[in-house]
């Protein structure tokens, strides 16, 4: 798994914990549903740490929070 599909499930499992959706997401965290849906479709593969922030405010949680999953754990080399 990449850094980015780890971010991009992370988020998703954190939405589905609170019962919001992505637009839900987005409006809490002051980030266009544009670029909230790239994240989470796939289209944007490297989300800013001041994004990946601003979503945390959003859910309540700190980025070490967000980062408290397994998901982070064995990813594969972004260096090829």
């Amino acid at each position: 798994m990449t850094a980015g599909e780890a971010t991009r499930a992370r988020i998703m499992e954190l939405i589905a914990e609170r019962n919001i959706t992505v637009n839900k997401l987005a409006m809490k965290s002051g980030i266009t549903q544009s670029t909230l849906q790239n994240i989470t479709g796939g289209r944007n593969h490297s989300a800013s740490v001041s994004t990946i922030q601003k979503l945390c405010d959003g859910l309540g949680i700190s980025l070490r929070q967000f980062f408290d999953s397994d998901l982070f754990e064995n990813l594969e080399q972004e260096i090829r």
